[in-house]
């Protein structure tokens, strides 16, 4: 499997993402004397369109995956972590509306990016579209420390 298909994939995870899938599709770029921007631009795209597919995921998949025993104990267990973390995130940071989710997106750490952002916006039942564009925000600025900070212009 090559290694430019591995970052696509560790990019749609959920606890790697772009965070891990950009600087080896960077990596990747480099070795093959690929141009870099545009490796940088789809790798970014590509976790852009994954909010699309979560918000899809937890609107019509996850209804009937909660039919399924082994599916729901899981997600049961998941859902009251998820709904303890959405309302400390709610508590913390109400006062700055979307701005908090674009900040909980842009931190480039496992566990903040596109996948909890929409999680987070879904169990709050935030705006959808206000949400999706926080989160794409969020994507664009860690994507952007990422591509910065693997080209050793950023130091972190």
């Amino acid at each position: 499997m090559s290694s430019f298909l591995i970052s696509i994939i560790l990019t749609l995870l959920p606890i790697t993402e772009l965070r891990v899938g950009l600087p080896l599709a960077l990596f990747n770029a480099t070795k093959n004397n690929l141009p870099l921007f545009p490796t940088f631009i789809f790798i970014l795209l590509l976790n852009i369109i994954l909010i699309f597919f979560v918000f899809f995921f937890l609107d019509f998949i996850h209804k009937r995956l909660m039919k399924i025993s082994i599916y729901n104990k899981f997600f049961s267990k998941y859902a009251i972590h998820l709904e303890k973390k959405s309302n400390s995130f709610e508590k913390k940071f109400k006062s700055i509306g979307y701005l908090a989710l674009i900040f909980l997106v842009a931190i480039p750490l496992p566990f903040t990016g596109a996948w909890t952002g929409s999680l987070v916006s879904w169990g709050l039942k935030l705006n959808r579209k206000k949400s999706i564009l926080a989160i794409s925000a969020g994507v664009i600025i860690a994507g952007t420390i990422i591509f910065l900070g693997t080209l050793g212009i950023l130091a972190l």
